[in-house]
């Protein structure tokens, strides 16, 4: 049977596993009877499946991704939107839940306005937006940080763990853009920085292993401090 890998901070060329038990995933690959570091990052076993979760770099967009994103300028046809990647993104007119005349475009949103969209295409012409479905809208209010895309995974946690967590502990409604950007919503400015703290402490710890307790920990003793 094979054993459990260790959760462990590795470097390119750095032996994750050893023997034919296990498969390479994304970030490895199998050299001899080994499983290797192609990057730098967190290896994670699963199913025997050896990855590496990536603890730096730029957002690489994909299609279905959920983004936050800042309006650059203005066309006839839609928005100019940086995402935070190596290219900006396009909102189309017909991307937008309600008729916008050509000459209301900046009413619905304007140059400098913040948004929640998903990426419905990525091609030669480039990344196309849409914001029809439930829950993507322009920003109006809240706050909104930004964390190393690579550590998203770890903010959301399996099966949005980690988000439920923060969502019940500070009763504030938080939207995760995959490109890294967070959009941060609650009753007082007090509850919104609190979550904006604790997002910071799993991005800090987030090669630790049993970080959903070591949050949990967190806010018991954030909240105690605060009684």
């Amino acid at each position: 049977m094979a054993e459990k890998i260790e959760r462990k901070i590795v470097i390119p060329g750095e032996v994750i596993a050893e023997g034919n038990d296990y498969l390479p995933g994304e970030g490895a690959e199998k050299n001899g009877n080994n499983i290797v570091a192609l990057r730098y990052g967190l290896a994670e076993e699963s199913n025997r499946l050896v990855k590496v979760i990536a603890l730096s770099g730029v957002y690489q967009p994909r299609g279905g991704n959920v983004v936050i994103g800042k309006v650059e300028s203005i066309t006839f046809y839609g928005w100019v939107i940086s995402i935070d990647a190596a290219e900006d993104a396009f909102l189309p007119l017909q991307e937008v839940p309600k008729y916008v005349s050509k000459e209301g475009l900046s009413e619905v949103l304007d140059i400098g306005d913040m948004v929640v969209a998903k990426i419905i295409g990525i091609n030669t012409r480039g990344i196309d937006l849409t914001i029809k479905s439930r829950g993507l809208e322009r920003i109006d209010d809240g706050l909104v940080i930004k964390i190393n895309p690579n550590k998203v995974p770890r903010v959301i946690g399996k099966e949005g763990s980690m988000i439920n967590l923060i969502k019940e502990n500070s009763g504030c409604d938080v939207t995760v853009g995959q490109n890294g950007l967070i959009w941060i919503r609650g009753e007082k400015i007090e509850d919104g920085l609190l979550v904006k703290r604790v997002i910071n402490f799993i991005t800090e710890k987030s090669f630790v292993s049993g970080l959903t307790e070591a949050v949990e920990e967190w806010f018991k003793k954030e909240k105690g401090e605060k009684k």
